[in-house]
Parts: structure tokens; C-alpha cells; sequence
């Protein structure tokens, strides 16, 4: 199975300036993920999709190819997965055929190398796409709320049978941005991960950081610190 892995990094973050490409580490954020991709032994290949040339001069310092994303597929409302279905085309046409697809996002540096690796083995025959999630600390259907049309607070969710202790709610996770892998096919096809088999790998909290504003960033520098991981 020919495999190829993807970073999707656009150069207009608002949450953070230049997130993909801030300093992490000693090393620009994106950097993180290109270094997982090429430890992946199944990885044939690494390449970087953004509209950005600062990032794609980065990115193709640190030995990957780059796809020039079209600005209408890059604006802050764009899905990611026309970004996917399109890299999956650039591909193709100036590559050649594969068959698994992975996205390693450059904004959760603290997964590690196992965390990649189970997602990758969990594509199996009955399964279009597998996703990270990580559970969740708020659950709605105990302690989240929202407002309704009167403008009063309820639940964001209501059983028949009323809640009243958090062990007895479903379990929920939220997704993160640790990995995603799906099935080439599957993409071109498809217009949303939902529109498949879909199958989550549970990451634990401290690996699971999606940085998206910065507090998230630092965050993710103390854990970084507190964990004593070499820097590369």
C-alpha cells in the first residue's frame, strides 16, 4: 500500500500570527510534523499544501514538496477537505497513484511517533477514515448549555431519562488534530470525513493540543518542557 503523507498549513491564522510556522521548540511549528512523517517507515513521501510562500520557502528547506493551494480553498471559512481533495489531485497528476492518505497538522506538537503509527494501522478494510479525539471534559449531556430561542439556558442535549451524575452521561471525546488517514479513493469522492466509515483512536490529553490561540501555545511549551523531550 503506497502511502503519502500531508501537511495542510495556511498562512492566514488568526488566533495565532503565523502559527504554522512560530517557533516551537527551537524549530518552526510545522517543522514538528514534517519530522513525524519522515519517521514513519510506510511514508513514501512528505508534502506541505499551503498558499503561503513563507511557509512553502520553510517547509521546502526542511526537504518536502510543496502544493500551492488556491486562494479560494484557503480563505478562514474553506473546508480543510477540498485542501485534501485537491492535494490528493496535485498528486496524482504530478506524482503518481497511492493508496493511504495521511494528515499530520502542524498545530499538535506534542503527539508522539505511537500515537501516528496507531492511526495509520487502524485503516483497515471496513474503514474510510480514521480521526483523533481525546475525551472530552465537558459533556452535553450533563454540563454543557446553551441558549434557546426564549433566550433561557438549557441543555445541549436531553435524555428522557434526566442525568444527574456525569458517569451516567455517554461518553463523548473531542476530535483533535493529532492525524488524520483516510483512503485516497475515499476522498476524491466523498465531501466530508462524515460521509464514511469512520473510526477514532483516542489520544491522551497531554498529546492532544490542538494550538489554535495562545494560550493553547503556551500551553503547549510548559507540557513540552515538563515532559523533557529532547530538541530536534
Amino acid at each position: 500500500m503506497r502511502t503519502f503523507a500531508f501537511v495542510f498549513a495556511r498562512g492566514g491564522s488568526k488566533g495565532v500570527v503565523k502559527k504554522n510556522i512560530k517557533i516551537f521548540a527551537n524549530k518552526p511549528l510545522i517543522a514538528h510534523s514534517i519530522k513525524l512523517a519522515n519517521q514513519l517507515s510506510e511514508v513514501e513521501h512528505c508534502f506541505v499544501s499551503t498558499d503561503s510562500n513563507e511557509i512553502a520557502l520553510i517547509a521546502k528547506r526542511l526537504g518536502t514538496t510543496i502544493i500551492k493551494r488556491p486562494k479560494n480553498i484557503s480563505r478562514d471559512d474553506s473546508p480543510e477537505f477540498l485542501a485534501w481533495r485537491h492535494a490528493v489531485l496535485w498528486v496524482e497528476k504530478k506524482i503518481g497513484n497511492f493508496d493511504r492518505f495521511i494528515s499530520i497538522p502542524a498545530t499538535s506538537p506534542l503527539r508522539s511517533l505511537c500515537d501516528i503509527q496507531k492511526c495509520l494501522d487502524a485503516l483497515d478494510e471496513v474503514t474510510d477514515v480514521v480521526i483523533t479525539m481525546t475525551p472530552s471534559q465537558k459533556n452535553p449531556w450533563f454540563n454543557m448549555v446553551t441558549y434557546d430561542q426564549n433566550g433561557k439556558l438549557r441543555l445541549v442535549n436531553k435524555k428522557k431519562n434526566k442525568i444527574i451524575r456525569r458517569q451516567d452521561a455517554p461518553k463523548v471525546f473531542d476530535m483533535t488534530g493529532v492525524s488524520f488517514v483516510a483512503r485516497k479513493n475515499f476522498i476524491l469522492k466523498s465531501n466530508n470525513i462524515w460521509d464514511g466509515r469512520v473510526r477514532g483512536i483516542i489520544i491522551p490529553p497531554e498529546r492532544a493540543i490542538d494550538i489554535d490561540t495562545e494560550y493553547d501555545f503556551k500551553l503547549a511549551e510548559m507540557l513540552y518542557k515538563k515532559k523533557g523531550q529532547k530538541v530536534f
